[in-house]
């Protein structure tokens, strides 16, 4: 998942304009070029690119994340009111301007709505959002967006031809670090989205499975989950090596 930079090809594929654009906002490079790429790009032709979902998820990461990253970078008061901040457009992709909850409950969580711990999906949602969201959820990505706060993961470069060895990396990177499991007290510690995305995960036995797949806790063990308290301060330039 290291950033490496890719020389610029006008024929390229619009699938690398995610990547290059995290690129450039990670070593401080003029990202008005990609942006303007990015926001006249075809979008019958991003829609072609995008045919799967590992396509779609290393895609929309890196355009969350660098999105993120660019707007704090250029004005830090926004995260005074983070949910108009998360909620405003803030990126244009294929003519469609886009707020960050669009691309992660919209597009990366199959428009799920944001306050209902991933148990319920929005019933109307744009034209745009139905073609370009994942066909289904995929929980690691809580592992791999970055929203700017000091809880949030490391941000990492996403390729979709090695998305899901880098997701399982992604997961046992951060719950490794973020849970602390007490055997004798038969508790463990886990981040706060576990509890905010807990449909995602499967409920509590989902979140349990996974934590024992990145073997946080053993196999056949069932400890009471204690959901930490989530990091608010901003921490902007949080990149893995």
């Amino acid at each position: 998942m290291a950033f490496t930079a890719r020389a610029q090809n006008p024929a390229q594929p619009l699938i690398y304009l995610s990547q290059d654009l995290l690129y450039a906002v990670r070593t401080d490079d003029n990202c008005q070029p990609l942006l303007d790429s990015l926001a006249k790009a075809d979008e019958n032709k991003l829609a072609a690119e995008l045919k799967t979902d590992a396509d779609k998820l290393g895609f929309w990461l890196n355009i969350y994340n660098a999105s993120v990253q660019l707007q704090l970078k250029k004005d830090p008061k926004l995260w005074e009111k983070r949910s108009a901040f998360y909620g405003s457009p803030t990126i244009k992709i294929a003519g469609t301007s886009l707020s960050l909850d669009e691309i992660e409950h919209g597009i990366l969580r199959h428009s799920k709505m944001k306050l209902a711990l991933g148990y319920f999906n929005h019933l109307f949602v744009s034209r745009f959002e139905k073609r370009f969201r994942v066909e289904q959820v995929d929980p690691r990505i809580h592992f791999a967006l970055n929203c700017g706060a000091s809880s949030c993961p490391a941000i990492a470069f996403y390729d979709p031809a090695k998305i899901n060895e880098q997701l399982d990396l992604a997961c046992k990177v951060y719950l490794s670090s973020d849970c602390k499991f007490d055997k004798e007290k038969n508790t463990v510690e886990v981040p706060k989205l576990f509890s905010w995305f807990r449909g995602d995960f499967g409920g509590k036995r989902g979140i349990r499975k996974m934590l024992i797949k990145y073997e946080i806790i053993p196999a056949g063990s069932k400890p009471k989950l204690i959901f930490k308290p989530y990091n608010w301060d901003l921490e902007l330039g949080k990149y893995s090596h």
